[in-house]
């Protein structure tokens, strides 16, 4: 097959494929959703039956059942969507699976695009699940295939961790020839394993135990995706496990160092004894600094099975060095784990990273962060051979040396700071005539406006400034009412978008009615997903397999629950829309309204059709500023003309102007038009 570039999450939904997976389920979350996508394309020539479940929790529990008639299930999501998956995942963790079932968790270092920086190789000890780490698009490629392998092997579901610059890097790889998926399995009845009883829970446990901290780990050893690049010397033992751990140091030096392309010396002299360690992306990170940097034959141990650690590679590793510095993204995970092998094992190895300052905490590394690192440990190294030198009155000044710039530490000009450009919502988004008319109907009154995660997060930037908290997909509508029973008098607004109400917040709702809350329930309906790319919902009649459905309508569900008034208004009749929310505002107590109007984004594919763009009228504008000031359009600027006063008018750019006219409705003298 011809070789293409792929990007990461297109490699992963390749090897999923490739491995014969039947099932597939999840939910769109940044940096994980163009697996599903990608994988939807092929769904006709494959035979995979592909879905966006409403949650993640759905996701797992589709493919559940799936798996355990024995179809191979894969499943997607963002690390904060793991959280909302873990409750069936962590059973699953215990009752296991009969055909191989892959969880994929997108990590977001950072974070570029979640609410947190969490950890799921952390996730996977937590949840007893063995974890893959890749590196690169053709490791995830590879690596799911053995996890579906391993799980069938083992009967559990396996955890596969790329992060943000995996997901979206591409790599040259030879497309595979997709096949139709392997034939579903048949669910046969055994209640004794598919029932998690307390007694089976604790058989289970004693069992996960033995294969996470034995087998595992001396598994995963001479596995592939763990290695050594550097030298070591071929020391013999009585261990065959031992003497082939030292011969796969020995011989990965070759190649994983690349050392025909790197410079005849180095800062680190041969005399060092310090070592690296990484995993993921930082390892591919390391590499490249170290080839910058011209260093060779510093030994650097790959952790490609963060979860079970294994013990036994790492362990041969720590035994040749005093020193080891670990590069990592999130959790110091390698770090800790090496850390507990060096004292379990009375190795004598200072183990540094994290924990220590000598790496970032938090956020992305990057070729530059290391190189930075291993600079200052170059000079570091050099400081001590000049320090030894001077004791043996060699006559090297240590201080001259100081003064002196290393050869290796220079650095190119630093790039300049990119400008900083705040997230705003689109020209023409219908969720700013919602905030707006929410604003303007409440003013003056003791208010909270609990927001959620979705474009619009985005109304708590100035000058809307609507979102009072935002915690986690659903917790607008459920947090409201916490505000609610803490202060009766204040009235509390809850903000949540079609997609978002489906996927966790009919629950709050239900909550909310039965536990007699009075709050306004505030439903932006435009008619996707957008913030991930615009997937249909059950809102939206239409599935992933190209069918089309009945729509389920969000009013409807709100008046089955007990939702009293339902009121539905268009955004940009602003007139309309603050007359609804003072009515459901003055209601006793959980009322709605749904604010409808489609994404700018796709409005012209569902029939809209765009108004001619508006334009400020010179002769009119008082240059008073109140639509730029008030609603914050990225289509609003202040020109650089003035009126007969010289006051500065206010201009539209006609290329980012959709007519919405909400700006027109708010000029106090009629000059946009």
């Amino acid at each position: 097959m011809a070789k293409q570039m792929i990007m990461g999450n297109q490699a992963i939904a390749l090897g999923a494929l490739k491995a014969g997976v039947n099932l597939v389920a999840g939910y769109p979350g940044t940096p994980s959703s163009e697996i599903i996508e990608f994988i939807s394309k092929y769904k006709s020539k494959t035979g995979t039956y592909v879905e966006w479940s409403v949650n993640e929790k759905a996701a797992a529990e589709v493919a559940a059942g799936a798996s355990y008639a024995g179809s191979r299930t894969l499943i997607t999501m963002k690390q904060v969507g793991l959280n909302v998956a873990s409750d069936p995942v962590m059973c699953l963790s215990y009752v296991g699976v009969k055909g191989g079932m892959v969880i994929v968790s997108a990590d977001d270092p950072g974070p570029i695009s979640s609410q947190t920086e969490q950890d799921t190789r952390n996730f996977a000890q937590y949840s007893k699940l063995p974890c893959f780490d890749p590196s690169t698009p053709l490791e995830a490629y590879e690596m799911i295939q053995e996890a579906f392998e391993l799980s069938e092997k083992y009967n559990t579901p396996v955890l596969l961790r790329p992060t943000t610059r995996v997901d979206h890097a591409y790599e040259s790889m030879e497309f595979p020839e997709l096949v139709p998926c392997r034939k579903p399995g048949e669910f046969e009845k055994d209640s004794k394993r598919w029932v998690i009883f307390p007694r089976s829970s604790y058989n289970n446990h004693k069992r996960i135990f033995e294969r996470n901290e034995k087998v595992l780990p001396a598994e995963f050893s001479k596995s592939k995706w763990n290695y050594v690049g550097g030298s070591l010397p071929p020391l013999l033992s009585k261990d065959p496990l031992k003497n082939e751990l030292r011969q796969r140091v020995v011989l990965g030096s070759s190649t994983k160092m690349r050392t025909d392309e790197l410079c005849s010396s180095d800062p680190f002299s041969t005399t060092s004894n310090i070592a690296f360690a990484a995993g993921g992306i930082s390892y591919c990170y390391l590499m490249e600094a170290l080839s910058i940097l011209g260093i060779k034959d510093i030994p650097v141990l790959k952790i490609g099975n963060p979860y079970p650690f294994p013990k036994p590679l790492a362990e041969e590793f720590l035994k040749f060095h005093e020193q080891i510095v670990v590069f990592e993204e999130l959790d110091p995970v390698i770090e800790e784990n090496l850390i507990k092998i060096a004292g379990y094992a009375r190795v004598n190895c200072q183990i540094r990273g994290k924990l220590d300052g000598t790496v970032p905490e938090a956020g992305e590394l990057s070729v530059e962060i290391i190189k930075e690192i291993i600079q200052k440990e170059a000079l570091k190294h050099r400081e001590r051979l000049c320090e030894a030198e001077e004791r043996q009155s060699s006559g090297l000044s240590l201080a001259s040396l100081r003064a002196a710039e290393p050869r290796r530490v220079q650095d190119a000009s630093p790039a300049p700071d990119l400008p900083v450009r705040p997230p705003v919502l689109c020209a023409g988004c219908p969720h700013r005539g919602s905030f707006y008319a929410v604003k303007q109907a409440m003013k003056g009154k003791k208010t909270v406006y609990c927001g959620d995660i979705g474009c619009y997060t985005l109304g708590n930037a100035m000058p809307l400034d609507m979102t009072d908290t935002c915690l986690c997909m659903g917790a607008d509508i459920t947090m409201a009412q916490g505000f609610y029973h803490n202060e009766p008098d204040r009235h509390c607004f809850s903000f949540i978008g079609d997609s978002t109400f489906f996927a966790s917040g009919i629950t709050g709702v239900v909550n909310a009615v039965y536990n007699q809350a009075k709050q306004t329930i505030c439903i932006l309906d435009n008619s996707t997903t957008a913030m991930t790319g615009h997937q249909p919902h059950p809102g939206t009649g239409m599935t992933m397999m190209g069918e089309i459905v009945e729509k389920i309508s969000i009013e409807k569900i709100l008046e089955g629950i007990g939702v009293s008034p339902i009121i539905q208004v268009n955004p940009f009749d602003q007139k309309a829309a603050v007359e609804a929310v003072q009515k459901a505002s003055e209601a006793p107590g959980v009322s709605a309204i749904i604010f409808k109007a489609p994404c700018i984004a796709i409005a012209q594919k569902v029939g809209w059709e765009k108004p001619h763009a508006l334009t400020v009228n010179a002769d009119k504008c008082i240059g008073c500023r109140k639509c730029i000031n008030e609603l914050g359009c990225p289509a609003l600027s202040v020109s650089t003309k003035t009126n007969a006063k010289g006051k500065q008018l206010v201009e539209i750019d006609k290329s980012l102007c959709t007519g919405c006219s909400l700006c027109s409705q708010v000029c106090p003298v009629k000059a946009i038009e």
